[in-house]
């Protein structure tokens, strides 16, 4: 863990294929919401925004698995993208990806790490 890891949510708030846990983000400057999600009991953690069109996935809040809970799935136009790589897997995206974020998990806490272009809230 380093200095600038945000803490997103206690481990046990991600079930594995369940629902996500939104939080916000600056994405290029502009305000916008990241989520975490548990697949194969591996948390991972993406920009909110489809490949597709920069709209946001989830169904109602925090659900962002499609019904088998195999792939994360766009609301608007059903792109389907593999949660562990955010690769476009199907739809209008096709070959497309999810903007990934760092994320880890420590002492039953999970946490996101900015880069360049994802960075804390905007104070």
């Amino acid at each position: 863990m380093t200095d600038a890891a945000i803490l997103i949510c206690d481990t046990v708030a991600l079930e594995d294929g369940g629902k996500g846990v939104r939080f916000p983000v600056t994405a290029g400057g502009e305000d916008a919401i990241a989520f975490a999600v548990r697949y194969d009991s591996v948390v991972y953690a993406y920009l909110n925004r489809c490949a597709h069109v920069p709209i946001e996935l989830d169904w109602n809040e925090g659900e962002f698995f499609e019904s088998g809970g195999l792939y994360l799935m766009c609301s608007t136009h059903g792109a389907i993208y593999a949660p562990e790589s955010g690769r476009c897997e199907g739809g209008p995206c096709r070959g497309g990806r999810l903007r990934p974020i760092m994320v880890f998990e420590r002492d039953n806490q999970v946490f996101w790490e900015p880069d360049e272009y994802i960075r804390p809230v905007r104070a």
